[in-house]
């Protein structure tokens, strides 16, 4: 799992990007940035990997994330037609005093929730996804307003899940892409294998067990076991919108009892 910092220039002539991404990868993409994002992804199905949380999603997405905050791209095993679109915000795009105005008090907060990564569902999800779909063809100008409404409408609603708990913070260092990027190829090659701490610590992240362990959990803050069975569940979870029988998907899937499985 490579993790990457990103550079982000805003579009020409506006103070935030605008990504209108339709197509989906196989190619896991682990980043971070300084800059805050809003995802959508119009329909289908795929992985959700923000912060420590990993789950799929279905029926699109819509997330919210704050700056340094890692995650992955959202069309990594994505199903079906893919269309993504993604809004990249510089911490003060609209300059340092403007979020301080006494009219987004509410966006404010919702910036600070963002930090642990802000999940949306139910009729906000339908109504800032179709106000993103405009807001492509739109002028730069009408962009700021139109960003502006959907500010508004995340920072009003109550339908939204926050992904990482308010304690978490992750540390990354360019000095750790080249080993996470290693422990997560080695994952992806042997995830329906038993987890063997002993081979990747010493010969892929060239630590001791204890110390490995210590380095995935603050970096990760998982285990490297729940962090493999996370990863299990998220290709399961593809899978299971197959007809393959739940018992394949239970052996392909590297779990190798199918009651531990279905729990």
């Amino acid at each position: 799992m490579k993790v990457s910092y990103e550079k982000i220039q805003p579009d020409e002539g506006s103070s935030f990007k605008v990504l209108h991404l339709k197509e989906g990868t196989d190619r896991f993409f682990w980043h971070y940035h300084p800059e805050y994002e809003i995802v959508c992804v119009r329909g289908g199905q795929g992985q959700r990997h923000v912060g420590s949380h990993i789950s799929q999603f279905e029926d699109g997405d819509l997330v919210f994330i704050g700056p340094e905050l890692p995650h992955s791209g959202f069309g990594h095993h994505a199903v079906g037609e893919h269309e993504e679109i993604v809004i990249q915000l510089p911490i003060h795009f609209l300059g340092e005093s403007f979020m301080l105005s006494p009219e987004l008090s509410d966006v404010r907060r919702l910036f600070e929730r963002s930090q642990q990564g802000i999940l949306f569902h139910g009729q906000t999800k339908k109504a800032v996804t179709e106000k993103l779909r405009r807001l492509v063809k739109l002028t730069h100008f009408e962009r700021l307003l139109a960003l502006l409404q959907v500010f508004q409408l995340l920072a009003k609603s109550n339908e939204f899940t926050l992904l990482n708990s308010s304690e978490t913070r992750f540390e990354f260092g360019h000095k750790d892409e080249q080993r996470i990027n290693r422990i997560y190829e080695y994952v992806e090659q042997n995830y329906r294998k038993p987890v063997n701490l002993h081979e990747v610590a010493t010969e892929v992240a060239h630590l001791t067990i204890p110390a490995f362990c210590n380095y995935f959990k603050k970096i990760m803050h998982l285990t490297f076991t729940e962090f493999v069975n996370q990863y299990r569940i998220g290709l399961a979870c593809k899978l299971l919108a197959t007809p393959i029988p739940i018992a394949d998907i239970c052996y392909d899937t590297g779990f190798n009892n199918l009651s531990h499985f279905n729990k």
